[in-house]
């Protein structure tokens, strides 16, 4: 119990040292284990874990999904979402906002990165809202807000890792987060109402008559078709996880030479953008893996759950102030570290827990649960200060924008994924409902 709290310590060290938290994971899991076994086991542990990692059949699934959504991105779709959308919403004052929030939603069904979504809809929304007279707050808070759907609307990296570190049904995890993830739309969109009701300068009022191009339609219809087809794949027994993200990334290949948004340079920077964010996600992989064997052997999990147990409070007690404990960690920590640093601890401790008769009988439906709950925790901290990556992302899209204006813009929408996050929990049935 000791050794993990010092590991801890050591680790939370290091990252305010700006030493990349992957290989604080490392260094710290070597040297304990080490402490705790020896250092040939210690080094052992390494070398089996990057070999068992890097040749992982399933984890490849996630370079694929990340390659689908980067062709996409180039391609134009998110250019035809947003247009799209625009379209049905122009009438609405906050139209523009309304239409990134959807716009991103839709992105998202087919990329599966918040940081890739809020980066592209930058690009494609910021420009069109500017020029419309909206407030630099409210045209930033809602790409920033609207891009973690990409991390919970299926296909879904974080998502993924969840279903590798419990062994659950990826399929599942997938479409278990469809109800939570349009229902953070929905509460976006609402959000944006609010916002300009509550102060009608943040949005001018909108008139825009123009139909929707054949070419955007063909963008929207893309898609959903890619979207039905890895979806119906999974869940319908065609194809597994990974043979889902081959067919997605070889048909994305499709549609970015059918509309005519790629070329060889792009080509060449998908690839380049594709390894290397697969290389980081990989390398926080082995950090995590190495680092929590480490921390099970030090019996960190063992002691939690035996202390939770003897607590006797209510399950859903033990949740809420795991989530705190999340919302906490967000304001510090990157999103996919907090998961592969946490999930291994509180994933048998929520399992553990008596839930009664209802919804939450099965050890299966907790982890379901449990696994939206965490992604929309992990959505929150996305734009939570200070760390707030997908706030960075934008700030380094849109230079001349202070992190304290994006900041200001993004709490309502931090608000209503507060009031998400409570339905969510007092109501499992909303992510349960398409899995039972």
């Amino acid at each position: 119990m000791i050794e993990s709290l010092l590991g801890f310590l050591a680790l939370g060290v290091l990252v305010l040292l700006r030493v990349p938290i992957a290989f604080a994971m490392i260094v710290v899991g070597i040297v304990g284990f080490a402490v705790l076994r020896n250092w040939a086991s210690s080094l052992t542990l390494v070398g089996n874990v990057a070999l068992d990692t890097g040749l992982s059949f399933t984890l490849s699934v996630i370079p694929l999904f990340i390659l689908m959504g980067n062709l996409l991105a180039v391609s134009g779709v998110a250019q035809s979402l947003f247009s799209s959308a625009h379209r049905l919403l122009h009438r609405l004052k906050g139209g523009l906002a309304m239409a990134t929030i959807v716009a991103c939603g839709g992105f998202s069904a087919v990329c599966g990165s918040s940081l890739a979504t809020a980066a592209t809809m930058s690009k494609v929304a910021m420009p069109s809202m500017r020029k419309a007279g909206y407030a630099d707050s409210l045209a930033t808070g809602s790409i920033a807000a609207g891009g973690t759907l990409g991390i919970l609307i299926p296909p879904s990296v974080i998502l993924i890792i969840y279903g590798l570190i419990t062994e659950a049904d990826i399929g599942k995890l997938f479409i278990a987060g469809i109800i939570p993830g349009v229902l953070g739309m929905l509460l976006y969109v609402l959000a944006v109402m609010v916002a300009v009701r509550i102060n009608p300068s943040l949005a001018p009022a909108e008139i825009d008559e123009q139909g929707v191009s054949t070419k955007e339609l063909l963008g929207v219809l893309s898609v959903v078709v890619l979207f039905i087809v890895i979806l119906a794949g999974i869940y319908g027994g065609f194809f597994t996880p990974s043979e889902a993200a081959a067919v997605g990334a070889a048909t994305a290949f499709i549609i970015a030479f059918a509309l005519g948004g790629m070329s060889l340079e792009k080509t060449i920077a998908v690839g380049s953008d594709t390894v290397r964010t697969t290389a980081m996600i990989f390398a926080l992989i082995i950090g995590a893996e190495v680092f929590s064997n480490f921390i099970s052997f030090a019996g960190l999990p063992d002691e939690i759950l035996s202390w939770v147990s003897g607590l006797e409070v209510n399950a859903y007690v033990v949740v809420i102030a795991l989530v705190l404990i999340y919302v906490l960690l967000g304001a510090v920590l990157e999103s996919l570290s907090m998961i592969l640093l946490t999930v291994p601890i509180f994933y048998p401790l929520v399992t553990g827990l008596d839930f009664g008769e209802g919804v939450l009988a099965s050890p299966e439906a907790v982890t379901i649960w449990f696994g939206i709950i965490v992604v929309v925790v992990t959505e929150i901290s996305l734009i939570s200060p200070p760390m707030g990556l997908n706030v960075f992302v934008l700030r380094a899209v849109v230079t001349d924008v202070p992190l304290s204006t994006i900041f200001r813009g993004i709490f309502p929408f931090w608000c209503f994924d507060m009031i998400r996050l409570l339905l969510l929990i007092a109501f499992p049935i909303l992510s349960l409902a398409l899995v039972l």
